[in-house]
């Protein structure tokens, strides 16, 4: 199993920022400060372009239920650079957002104080969350869990601070994606001959999340199957949807020029099917 030492090592090195290289500032011809207004506000606009299709008036509206949550508390896990806790704590949630990675706390405690927001940040490990029984109304994680070297234990964690009937929502990488299909099973580990000198999970890593820097220690995609085998010992009303915002980048590489111009309709049905992200949502029992 995969140290978690290492794990919170390489993301404090190499935060989220969304940028031209994975954890560096750069983003163009512009250098950001790392912390700076600017840094956030361009950290944000770069996660909210990648993520269009959720959006609708606010950002992840299409996905998140705010003002059912407002005034009541609600739990990040993997908090990154902040920009979900600011959008929870901005639409009058109660925020406790947690990470293991030291950087992205520290990030996140500054960007509450740089836009006058609300909320408590902590350094914690999923495994063991140090909140009492059914302390929250909704709990979610954004692109966390799938870097968990114990996602059963991470998700008993989760569900056990969550409140009976209270929600929940968690997006992990899909390995029946396009992307992971493609560029990562089939371009580099079969054309550039990876696959023989790494198994799935390290071939999953290597290219899941940082591949410049050599990848990230653990990286592993699920399948809807497997996440509803998990999930549903928690929740009577359990959906897993694929989440396509992804496919623009897929298409390109797959389908060079003539995926540019391929209408949304046409991708539409492949995004639903075979996008980059599962998004499993419910209430727990």
């Amino acid at each position: 199993m995969t140290d978690k030492r290492d794990i919170q090592s390489w993301w404090a090195e190499n935060p989220m920022t969304y940028g031209e290289e994975h954890g560096k500032t750069r983003y163009g011809e512009s250098e950001y400060k790392l912390g700076s207004k600017t840094f956030f506000e361009r950290v944000d606009q770069e996660f909210y372009n990648w993520t269009r299709p959720l959006h609708d008036r606010r950002p992840f509206d299409r996905l998140f239920p705010y003002d059912r949550y407002k005034g009541r508390a609600v739990l990040e896990i993997g908090c990154g650079l902040g920009t979900m806790s600011m959008n929870w704590a901005s639409n009058g949630a109660l925020v406790t957002a947690v990470d293991l990675n030291p950087v992205a706390v520290e990030q996140t405690a500054k960007r509450f104080e740089t836009f006058d927001l609300e909320g408590t940040i902590t350094l914690s490990d999923a495994h063991a969350l140090p909140f009492g029984d059914a302390t929250f109304d909704y709990a979610y994680s954004w692109g966390m869990l799938h870097h968990s070297p114990n996602l059963e234990k991470s998700l008993a964690e989760i569900m056990r601070v969550v409140k009976p009937s209270g929600g929940f929502g968690f997006m992990l990488y899909n390995r029946r994606s396009i992307l992971h299909w493609y560029m990562t099973e089939y371009v580099e580990g079969f054309l550039h001959y990876e696959n023989r000198f790494l198994g799935q999970l390290a071939l999953a890593s290597r290219y899941g999340d940082g591949a410049r820097q050599e990848g990230n220690p653990h990286t592993w995609p699920m399948t809807r199957k497997e996440m509803r085998e998990i999930v549903r010992a928690y929740s009577d009303d359990l959906e897993i949807k694929v989440l396509g915002a992804d496919l623009d980048f897929a298409f390109r590489h797959l389908l060079p020029g003539l995926g540019l111009v391929l209408p949304r309709w046409l991708k539409k049905p492949w995004a639903r099917r075979f996008g980059w992200s599962l998004w499993i949502h419910g209430h727990k029992r």
